[in-house]
Protein backbone atom coordinates (compact mmCIF):
# COMPACT_ATOMS: atom_id res chain seq x y z
CA UNK A 1 0.00 0.00 0.00
CA UNK A 2 2.52 2.69 1.10
CA UNK A 3 4.46 1.89 -2.10
CA UNK A 4 1.72 2.35 -4.48
CA UNK A 5 0.61 5.56 -2.93
CA UNK A 6 4.45 7.00 -2.99
CA UNK A 7 3.83 6.29 -6.81
CA UNK A 8 0.44 7.37 -7.46
CA UNK A 9 1.82 10.82 -5.56
CA UNK A 10 5.51 10.95 -7.86
CA UNK A 11 3.33 10.27 -10.75
CA UNK A 12 0.73 13.65 -9.76
CA UNK A 13 3.37 15.65 -8.68
CA UNK A 14 5.58 14.90 -11.95
CA UNK A 15 2.69 15.19 -14.57
CA UNK A 16 2.12 19.06 -13.18
CA UNK A 17 4.84 19.86 -12.83
CA UNK A 18 6.56 19.05 -16.54
CA UNK A 19 3.39 20.79 -17.70
CA UNK A 20 3.74 23.94 -15.58
CA UNK A 21 7.77 23.55 -15.89
CA UNK A 22 6.95 23.96 -19.89
CA UNK A 23 4.49 26.82 -19.78
CA UNK A 24 6.76 29.02 -17.14
CA UNK A 25 9.77 28.27 -19.13
CA UNK A 26 8.19 29.85 -22.13
CA UNK A 27 6.30 32.44 -20.33
CA UNK A 28 10.15 33.33 -18.82
CA UNK A 29 12.16 33.39 -22.44
CA UNK A 30 9.37 35.35 -24.27
CA UNK A 31 9.71 37.89 -21.21
CA UNK A 32 13.40 37.97 -21.40
CA UNK A 33 13.81 37.95 -24.87
CA UNK A 34 11.05 40.77 -25.47
CA UNK A 35 12.81 42.79 -22.34
CA UNK A 36 16.30 42.31 -24.63
CA UNK A 37 14.66 43.20 -27.65
CA UNK A 38 13.03 46.64 -26.63
CA UNK A 39 16.14 47.35 -24.40
CA UNK A 40 19.22 46.35 -27.08
CA UNK A 41 17.28 46.83 -30.48
CA UNK A 42 18.14 43.13 -31.44
CA UNK A 43 17.06 41.98 -34.85
CA UNK A 44 14.74 38.43 -35.57
CA UNK A 45 17.85 36.66 -36.73
CA UNK A 46 19.69 37.81 -32.96
CA UNK A 47 16.83 36.46 -30.93
CA UNK A 48 17.26 32.99 -32.63
CA UNK A 49 20.40 32.80 -31.45
CA UNK A 50 19.75 33.77 -28.65
CA UNK A 51 17.33 31.51 -27.35
CA UNK A 52 19.54 28.38 -26.43
CA UNK A 53 21.58 30.68 -23.91
CA UNK A 54 18.34 31.81 -21.98
CA UNK A 55 16.93 28.54 -22.19
CA UNK A 56 19.01 27.76 -19.32
CA UNK A 57 18.69 30.83 -17.41
CA UNK A 58 14.62 30.52 -17.57
CA UNK A 59 14.63 26.89 -15.99
CA UNK A 60 16.92 28.54 -12.89
CA UNK A 61 14.28 30.06 -12.11
CA UNK A 62 11.46 28.04 -13.39
CA UNK A 63 12.53 25.18 -11.29
CA UNK A 64 12.13 26.15 -7.57
CA UNK A 65 8.59 27.68 -8.64
CA UNK A 66 7.08 24.82 -10.44
CA UNK A 67 8.45 22.13 -8.08
CA UNK A 68 6.26 24.49 -5.41
CA UNK A 69 3.77 24.72 -7.35
CA UNK A 70 3.30 21.12 -8.33
CA UNK A 71 3.64 20.16 -4.91
CA UNK A 72 0.80 22.92 -3.60
CA UNK A 73 -1.38 21.71 -6.11
CA UNK A 74 -1.55 17.63 -5.24
CA UNK A 75 -1.43 17.89 -1.86
CA UNK A 76 -4.04 20.64 -1.37
CA UNK A 77 -6.15 18.64 -3.40
CA UNK A 78 -5.82 15.56 -1.49
CA UNK A 79 -6.33 17.38 1.63
CA UNK A 80 -9.28 18.85 0.40
CA UNK A 81 -11.30 15.54 -0.92
CA UNK A 82 -10.15 13.96 2.60
CA UNK A 83 -7.45 11.81 1.07
CA UNK A 84 -5.32 12.43 3.43
CA UNK A 85 -7.51 11.79 6.83
CA UNK A 86 -8.37 8.41 4.93
CA UNK A 87 -5.18 7.35 4.38
CA UNK A 88 -3.98 8.36 8.53
CA UNK A 89 -7.07 6.22 9.16
CA UNK A 90 -5.60 3.46 7.71
CA UNK A 91 -2.63 3.68 10.02
CA UNK A 92 -0.24 5.21 7.52
CA UNK A 93 1.46 8.66 9.14
CA UNK A 94 0.70 11.86 7.20
CA UNK A 95 4.28 12.14 7.24
CA UNK A 96 4.61 8.91 5.07
CA UNK A 97 2.88 11.10 2.13
CA UNK A 98 5.64 13.77 2.31
CA UNK A 99 8.48 11.49 1.56
CA UNK A 100 7.69 11.55 -2.57
CA UNK A 101 7.67 15.45 -2.40
CA UNK A 102 10.64 15.41 -0.35
CA UNK A 103 12.72 12.75 -2.86
CA UNK A 104 11.44 14.56 -5.59
CA UNK A 105 12.61 17.75 -4.77
CA UNK A 106 15.89 16.44 -3.30
CA UNK A 107 16.88 14.56 -6.86
CA UNK A 108 15.94 17.95 -8.87
CA UNK A 109 18.21 20.18 -6.64
CA UNK A 110 21.51 18.73 -8.25
CA UNK A 111 20.17 19.12 -11.42
CA UNK A 112 19.25 22.67 -10.63
CA UNK A 113 22.86 23.58 -9.28
CA UNK A 114 23.65 22.00 -12.73
CA UNK A 115 21.53 24.97 -14.76
CA UNK A 116 22.44 27.26 -12.24
CA UNK A 117 26.13 26.40 -13.54
CA UNK A 118 25.57 26.54 -16.91
CA UNK A 119 23.11 29.62 -17.18
CA UNK A 120 25.98 31.50 -15.58
CA UNK A 121 29.18 30.37 -17.59
CA UNK A 122 27.51 29.59 -20.51
CA UNK A 123 24.29 31.17 -20.76
CA UNK A 124 24.34 34.57 -19.48
CA UNK A 125 27.98 34.54 -21.58
CA UNK A 126 26.18 33.38 -24.67
CA UNK A 127 23.92 36.61 -24.03
CA UNK A 128 26.42 39.21 -24.06
CA UNK A 129 28.65 37.63 -27.08
CA UNK A 130 25.44 37.57 -29.20
CA UNK A 131 24.69 41.25 -28.22
CA UNK A 132 28.08 42.20 -29.04
CA UNK A 133 28.36 40.50 -32.39
CA UNK A 134 25.06 42.32 -33.35
CA UNK A 135 25.97 45.78 -32.14
CA UNK A 136 26.59 46.57 -35.83
CA UNK A 137 23.10 45.92 -36.86
CA UNK A 138 21.67 46.95 -33.48
CA UNK A 139 23.54 50.31 -33.53
CA UNK A 140 22.76 51.16 -37.72
CA UNK A 141 18.85 50.16 -36.54
CA UNK A 142 18.69 52.90 -34.18
CA UNK A 143 20.69 55.57 -35.73
CA UNK A 144 18.00 55.05 -38.88
CA UNK A 145 15.05 55.36 -36.34
CA UNK A 146 15.80 58.05 -33.67
CA UNK A 147 19.75 59.35 -35.35
CA UNK A 148 21.41 58.56 -32.28
CA UNK A 149 22.75 55.02 -30.30
CA UNK A 150 23.89 55.02 -26.63
CA UNK A 151 26.03 51.84 -25.86
CA UNK A 152 26.73 49.99 -22.61
CA UNK A 153 30.28 49.75 -24.02
CA UNK A 154 31.28 53.44 -23.36
CA UNK A 155 30.41 55.40 -26.22
CA UNK A 156 27.40 56.84 -27.57
CA UNK A 157 27.09 58.47 -31.56
CA UNK A 158 24.68 60.84 -33.07
CA UNK A 159 24.32 61.54 -37.12
CA UNK A 160 22.61 63.89 -39.39
CA UNK A 161 21.37 60.91 -41.13
CA UNK A 162 22.06 57.35 -42.77
CA UNK A 163 22.25 56.66 -45.86
CA UNK A 164 23.03 52.88 -46.67
CA UNK A 165 25.97 51.86 -44.40
CA UNK A 166 27.22 56.05 -44.77
CA UNK A 167 27.21 57.64 -41.45
CA UNK A 168 26.47 61.48 -42.62
CA UNK A 169 28.03 63.74 -40.36
CA UNK A 170 28.69 61.56 -37.29
CA UNK A 171 29.35 62.82 -33.70
CA UNK A 172 31.44 59.96 -31.09
CA UNK A 173 31.43 60.89 -27.31
CA UNK A 174 33.74 57.96 -26.03
CA UNK A 175 33.87 57.58 -22.55
CA UNK A 176 36.95 55.31 -21.18
CA UNK A 177 36.35 52.78 -18.04
CA UNK A 178 38.91 53.80 -15.95
CA UNK A 179 38.30 57.14 -16.40
CA UNK A 180 40.42 60.65 -17.68
CA UNK A 181 39.05 62.66 -20.66
CA UNK A 182 36.16 62.18 -22.72
CA UNK A 183 36.87 61.70 -26.43
CA UNK A 184 35.05 63.52 -28.91
CA UNK A 185 34.87 62.62 -32.64
CA UNK A 186 33.15 64.70 -35.55
CA UNK A 187 33.44 63.94 -39.35
CA UNK A 188 31.82 64.36 -42.63
CA UNK A 189 30.78 60.61 -42.87
CA UNK A 190 31.82 57.34 -41.36
CA UNK A 191 31.19 53.79 -41.14
CA UNK A 192 30.92 51.30 -38.30
CA UNK A 193 32.63 47.75 -39.10
CA UNK A 194 32.59 44.63 -36.31
CA UNK A 195 35.82 43.08 -36.18
CA UNK A 196 35.01 39.77 -34.14
CA UNK A 197 38.50 38.94 -34.04
CA UNK A 198 39.56 41.29 -31.12
CA UNK A 199 35.79 42.18 -30.24
CA UNK A 200 36.01 45.32 -31.43
CA UNK A 201 33.91 48.18 -33.13
CA UNK A 202 35.58 50.09 -35.99
CA UNK A 203 34.30 53.32 -36.38
CA UNK A 204 35.61 54.58 -39.67
CA UNK A 205 35.65 58.20 -40.52
CA UNK A 206 36.65 60.79 -42.85
CA UNK A 207 37.98 64.37 -42.91
CA UNK A 208 37.79 64.12 -38.93
CA UNK A 209 38.07 66.40 -36.01
CA UNK A 210 39.69 64.95 -32.28
CA UNK A 211 38.77 67.15 -28.95
CA UNK A 212 40.55 65.23 -26.00
CA UNK A 213 39.38 66.88 -22.97
CA UNK A 214 38.97 71.17 -23.10
CA UNK A 215 42.85 71.73 -24.22
CA UNK A 216 43.76 69.09 -26.81
CA UNK A 217 42.12 68.97 -30.14
CA UNK A 218 43.24 67.89 -33.83
CA UNK A 219 42.29 67.57 -37.07
CA UNK A 220 42.73 64.17 -39.43
CA UNK A 221 42.29 64.71 -42.99
CA UNK A 222 41.25 61.45 -44.87
CA UNK A 223 40.08 58.05 -43.67
CA UNK A 224 40.96 57.30 -40.31
CA UNK A 225 39.91 54.34 -37.87
CA UNK A 226 39.45 54.97 -34.14
CA UNK A 227 38.55 51.03 -32.50
CA UNK A 228 36.46 50.35 -29.69
CA UNK A 229 36.85 47.66 -27.69
CA UNK A 230 33.58 45.83 -26.60
CA UNK A 231 34.93 42.76 -24.91
CA UNK A 232 38.10 43.22 -22.24
CA UNK A 233 40.71 40.95 -23.54
CA UNK A 234 39.34 40.89 -26.80
CA UNK A 235 37.95 37.21 -27.49
CA UNK A 236 40.20 35.86 -24.71
CA UNK A 237 38.72 33.39 -22.46
CA UNK A 238 41.24 32.80 -19.58
CA UNK A 239 39.93 32.27 -16.46
CA UNK A 240 41.99 34.58 -14.89
CA UNK A 241 40.05 37.62 -17.03
CA UNK A 242 36.76 36.42 -16.26
CA UNK A 243 34.33 37.81 -13.09
CA UNK A 244 33.55 34.49 -10.71
CA UNK A 245 30.02 34.46 -11.49
CA UNK A 246 30.94 33.86 -15.36
CA UNK A 247 33.28 30.74 -14.19
CA UNK A 248 31.74 27.55 -14.14
CA UNK A 249 32.34 25.49 -10.91
CA UNK A 250 34.87 23.03 -11.96
CA UNK A 251 37.22 25.61 -13.14
CA UNK A 252 36.47 28.00 -9.65
CA UNK A 253 38.51 25.67 -6.86
CA UNK A 254 41.71 25.88 -9.75
CA UNK A 255 40.95 30.00 -10.49
CA UNK A 256 40.93 30.55 -6.40
CA UNK A 257 44.22 28.86 -5.91
CA UNK A 258 45.71 31.07 -8.50
CA UNK A 259 44.31 34.18 -6.98
CA UNK A 260 45.76 33.20 -3.91
CA UNK A 261 48.96 32.68 -4.74
CA UNK A 262 48.91 35.65 -7.29
CA UNK A 263 47.82 37.79 -3.73
CA UNK A 264 50.96 36.42 -1.82
CA UNK A 265 52.76 37.99 -4.76
CA UNK A 266 51.62 41.20 -4.55
CA UNK A 267 51.68 40.88 -0.66
CA UNK A 268 55.50 39.84 -1.28
CA UNK A 269 56.07 42.98 -3.53
CA UNK A 270 54.31 45.52 -0.70
CA UNK A 271 56.75 44.14 1.68
CA UNK A 272 59.65 45.21 -0.54
CA UNK A 273 58.44 48.31 -1.65
CA UNK A 274 57.85 49.34 2.32
CA UNK A 275 61.48 48.22 2.83
CA UNK A 276 63.44 49.94 0.21
CA UNK A 277 60.93 53.43 1.12
CA UNK A 278 61.95 52.33 4.61
CA UNK A 279 66.02 51.77 3.64
CA UNK A 280 66.20 54.68 1.31
CA UNK A 281 64.58 57.29 3.37
CA UNK A 282 61.48 57.77 1.43
CA UNK A 283 58.59 56.57 3.26
CA UNK A 284 56.59 58.90 0.96
CA UNK A 285 57.02 56.65 -2.32
CA UNK A 286 54.64 54.50 -0.42
CA UNK A 287 51.89 56.94 -0.97
CA UNK A 288 53.49 57.39 -4.12
CA UNK A 289 51.50 56.09 -7.86
CA UNK A 290 53.86 52.61 -7.27
CA UNK A 291 52.51 52.07 -4.18
CA UNK A 292 49.22 53.05 -4.91
CA UNK A 293 49.13 50.43 -7.57
CA UNK A 294 50.52 47.75 -5.35
CA UNK A 295 47.62 48.96 -2.57
CA UNK A 296 45.10 48.47 -5.52
CA UNK A 297 46.05 45.36 -6.82
CA UNK A 298 45.85 43.99 -3.61
CA UNK A 299 42.77 45.54 -2.90
CA UNK A 300 41.26 44.05 -6.36
CA UNK A 301 42.58 40.84 -5.56
CA UNK A 302 41.05 40.45 -2.16
CA UNK A 303 37.96 41.30 -3.34
CA UNK A 304 38.08 38.56 -6.44
CA UNK A 305 39.57 36.03 -3.93
CA UNK A 306 36.02 36.69 -1.80
CA UNK A 307 34.14 36.41 -4.65
CA UNK A 308 35.65 33.14 -5.94
CA UNK A 309 35.14 31.68 -2.42
CA UNK A 310 31.58 33.00 -2.24
CA UNK A 311 30.33 31.90 -5.50
CA UNK A 312 30.05 28.30 -5.38
CA UNK A 313 28.01 28.85 -2.19
CA UNK A 314 25.44 30.81 -3.99
CA UNK A 315 25.14 28.20 -6.72
CA UNK A 316 24.51 25.59 -4.68
CA UNK A 317 22.22 27.78 -2.24
CA UNK A 318 20.10 28.82 -5.26
CA UNK A 319 19.63 25.34 -6.76
CA UNK A 320 18.67 24.16 -3.36
CA UNK A 321 15.95 26.50 -3.29
CA UNK A 322 14.02 23.15 -4.74
CA UNK A 323 13.99 21.71 -1.66
CA UNK A 324 13.43 24.04 0.70
CA UNK A 325 10.50 25.62 -1.16
CA UNK A 326 9.14 22.10 -1.46
CA UNK A 327 9.65 21.49 2.68
CA UNK A 328 7.32 24.36 3.36
CA UNK A 329 4.91 24.29 0.50
CA UNK A 330 4.08 20.23 1.12
CA UNK A 331 3.45 20.65 4.71
CA UNK A 332 1.38 23.93 4.32
CA UNK A 333 -0.65 22.65 1.76
CA UNK A 334 -1.83 19.87 3.42
CA UNK A 335 -2.56 22.33 6.35
CA UNK A 336 -4.57 24.56 4.08
CA UNK A 337 -6.81 21.99 2.49
CA UNK A 338 -7.42 23.87 -0.07
CA UNK A 339 -8.32 22.39 -3.56
CA UNK A 340 -7.83 25.67 -5.78
CA UNK A 341 -4.44 25.28 -7.07
CA UNK A 342 -4.00 29.18 -7.29
CA UNK A 343 -5.28 29.79 -3.86
CA UNK A 344 -2.89 27.29 -2.20
CA UNK A 345 -0.18 28.12 -4.77
CA UNK A 346 -0.35 31.90 -3.90
CA UNK A 347 -0.62 31.01 0.07
CA UNK A 348 2.32 28.83 0.10
CA UNK A 349 4.52 30.93 -2.92
CA UNK A 350 3.82 34.87 -1.79
CA UNK A 351 5.17 34.18 2.20
CA UNK A 352 7.91 32.04 1.03
CA UNK A 353 9.39 34.34 -1.52
CA UNK A 354 8.97 37.01 0.69
CA UNK A 355 10.93 35.08 3.53
CA UNK A 356 13.67 33.44 1.47
CA UNK A 357 14.72 36.11 -1.37
CA UNK A 358 15.26 39.32 1.37
CA UNK A 359 17.41 36.86 3.82
CA UNK A 360 19.16 35.30 0.00
CA UNK A 361 20.26 38.32 -1.27
CA UNK A 362 21.46 39.98 2.53
CA UNK A 363 23.48 37.00 3.01
CA UNK A 364 25.04 37.67 -0.59
CA UNK A 365 26.40 40.91 -0.07
CA UNK A 366 27.35 40.13 3.63
CA UNK A 367 29.47 37.39 2.14
CA UNK A 368 30.52 39.08 -0.96
CA UNK A 369 31.78 42.06 1.29
CA UNK A 370 33.38 39.33 3.28
CA UNK A 371 31.64 40.30 6.47
CA UNK A 372 30.44 36.91 6.92
CA UNK A 373 31.93 33.53 6.05
CA UNK A 374 30.76 32.10 2.13
CA UNK A 375 28.38 29.82 3.67
CA UNK A 376 26.25 32.56 4.74
CA UNK A 377 24.22 32.79 1.69
CA UNK A 378 22.45 30.23 3.14
CA UNK A 379 21.13 31.77 5.90
CA UNK A 380 17.52 31.83 3.61
CA UNK A 381 17.25 28.20 3.18
CA UNK A 382 18.07 27.35 6.65
CA UNK A 383 15.36 29.94 7.51
CA UNK A 384 12.62 28.03 5.55
CA UNK A 385 14.12 24.82 6.78
CA UNK A 386 12.96 25.98 10.74
CA UNK A 387 9.98 26.53 9.35
CA UNK A 388 9.40 23.41 7.43
CA UNK A 389 10.06 21.70 10.83
CA UNK A 390 7.48 23.36 12.70
CA UNK A 391 4.95 22.43 9.78
CA UNK A 392 6.02 19.10 9.96
CA UNK A 393 5.12 19.53 13.38
CA UNK A 394 1.70 20.48 12.57
CA UNK A 395 0.75 17.79 10.08
CA UNK A 396 1.92 15.06 12.40
CA UNK A 397 -0.74 16.04 14.47
CA UNK A 398 -3.23 16.25 11.52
Amino acid sequence: MPSRLTRYILAEIFKIFVIALVVLTVLLLLIVVARELLRKGLGPDAVLRIMPFMAPVALQFALPATALFSVCCVYGRMASDGEIATVKASGISPMKLLQPAIIFAALLSPVSVALSDVAKSWGQPGLRRVVMMSIEDIAYRLLRSKHSYQSDHGFSIHVREVVGHRLIHPAVTIRKSSGGPVHKLTAAEGELILDPETMSLIIKLVDSQLEFGSHVSGTFPGEHEWPIELQKGGGNRDPSSMRPQDLPLRLIGRERLRQDGAMHETVGKLAAQTAFSILTARPEELAGPQGQAIEWELSSGQRRLILLHTEPWRRWAEGFTCLFFVLVGAPLAMIAKSSDYWSTFGMCFLPTILIYFPLFLLGLEQAKDGHVPPWGVWVGNFVLGGISVILMARVRRY
